[in-house]
């Protein structure tokens, strides 16, 4: 290339524009064939890629396999589940009847007394037990010969003090009951205290007075299992004294001497008269009742008339006495 004198124009000479032009060739060829290589390059990625798109069919067909397995063992899940509910439902159903045969039950054996509330059931037994207190019948427990019994036993005592009042509350015809030579501060008092709750609020009449002192002697009828004679009615005009005593700590024919010492009438249950001795492997024979089962007959029978509903009601089978066919 020269510049031409006087002139401000480029001259390019025609092997300039071949060594260019074979220049340009040569790059466009490189380019080319760089652009082919690419394009086999991305092309051989390409298929690679489709390579590992395609979907073999059998994989089809094991997806199908595997949603059958799924529906099937949804099927016996669900079977299952519905079989489950069945039983439950049947045990709910089957509690239910048997709550409503229970409540039914007891609506038949309460009775009335379904009706009322607590309060008012509390205020009906007030009610009667005040009432028995103006007309009869009365029940003395005669507390003066606890002098004759160890501590436990006079425990064992307390206690039949409250069985008894407990059943004599909820009677319909109760007793007005009273507890004479009861001491403050004696033992069979503390032991009253200690062991029944409420004691002080017992609806009966307590003192340490004597019997005697509080009724007149042709009244008082003395119950005790050494009476020649059977009890036969339940006179409201009568007065019945039972002897404070349990079973363990009876002296033979103790409160028969003390009725005889004092001139009084007495009576017994007529176990013998409506029952026969059972035998037994210990010979055991008694018809020595704790003081709330003699009452539980006095109860029954007030309520029956019946000393065979009264004595089931009072003589367990331990006693060795079972009832003669004839009174059944």
């Amino acid at each position: 290339m020269s510049v031409a004198e006087g002139h401000g124009e480029m001259i390019t000479y025609p092997e300039d524009k071949t060594e260019e032009s074979n220049c340009g060739s040569h790059c466009d060829q490189r380019q080319t064939h760089t652009v082919a290589y690419q394009e086999k390059q991305d092309g051989e990625n390409l298929w690679d890629t489709f390579g590992l798109l395609q979907i073999d069919p059998g994989c089809e067909n094991s997806r199908d396999q595997f949603t059958g397995n799924e529906s099937c063992c949804s099927k016996n899940v669900l079977r299952k589940q519905r079989h489950w509910e069945k039983i439950v439902l049947a045990k709910k159903s089957k509690r239910k009847h048997e709550r409503e045969r229970r409540k039914a039950r007891r609506a038949e054996e309460k009775g009335a007394a379904l009706q009322h509330s607590k309060w008012e059931l509390k205020a009906i037994a007030k009610e009667r037990l005040l009432e028995a207190k103006e007309t009869g019948p009365r029940l003395c427990i005669d507390l003066s010969m606890t002098s004759h019994m160890t501590q436990k036993e006079i425990s064992r005592l307390a206690a039949q003090i409250r069985r008894l009042y407990g059943s004599n509350k909820k009677a319909p015809n109760p007793f007005w009951l009273y507890l004479t030579g009861f001491v403050k501060s004696s033992p069979i008092y503390e032991a009253c205290v200690r062991m029944n709750d409420g004691f002080a609020n017992y609806l009966m009449d307590v003192t340490p007075e004597s019997y005697l002192d509080l009724f007149p002697l042709e009244t008082i009828v003395y119950l005790t299992p050494d009476a020649e004679n059977a009890l036969e009615e339940v006179d409201p005009q009568k007065v019945y004294i039972l002897g404070g005593l349990v079973d363990e700590s009876i002296q033979k024919r103790l409160t028969f001497q003390r009725a005889q010492e004092e001139q009084l009438p007495t009576a017994r249950l007529p176990i013998q008269e409506y029952m026969v001795k059972n035998i037994n492997t210990k010979n055991y024979h008694s018809t020595t009742l704790a003081i709330n089962q003699v009452f539980d007959a006095l109860l029954t029978f007030r309520e029956t008339k019946s000393w065979v509903e009264a004595l089931k009601a009072a003589v367990s089978p331990g006693k060795g006495y079972v009832f003669q066919d004839r009174t059944l």
